[in-house]
């Protein structure tokens, strides 16, 4: 996306900010868009299209108005190397805040028996009734 600038109207001083999209490598890819804030950083993590990178972001939302409103940031961009993504565990999505480690079952702990239950009865539609309750 084009970068955008302006001058701050708090401290009256010159920003700079480019927007891009970013698409993971899932078996189902998903799309962020996400900024990058400042023209020294702008500048330092050089983003070309069609470029495999890791990108850490920063994750936050403000009100306005009444309204909320997501910012993600990025602050840190890195050649994606696949051998170091596969070798590293999985990191915390939040800073600060490590993995809960899993507790294994105990082998002489038997799980309880499973108890059926019973379906819920699915009302039956009304006339001019589609039962496409989709929002779209």
């Amino acid at each position: 996306m084009p970068e955008r600038g302006g001058v701050s109207q708090r401290t009256g001083t010159e920003w700079k900010a480019a927007s891009y999209v970013l698409q993971t490598f899932e078996q189902y890819p998903k799309k962020v868009f996400f900024d990058v804030f400042g023209s020294d950083r702008i500048q330092q993590f050089n983003i070309q299209a069609g470029q495999d990178l890791t990108i850490d972001i920063d994750i936050d939302a403000h009100e306005y108005n009444g309204r909320w409103f997501n910012s993600v940031r990025a602050f840190r961009v890195a050649p994606y190397d696949p051998a170091q993504a596969l070798a590293q565990p999985a990191q915390s999505a939040m800073p600060g805040m490590a993995p809960q480690p899993v507790a294994a079952p105990q082998p002489d702990a038997p799980f309880p028996p499973a108890q059926p239950q019973a379906a819920a009865p699915i009302p039956p539609m009304g006339e001019g009734e589609s039962g496409d309750d989709l929002p779209f």
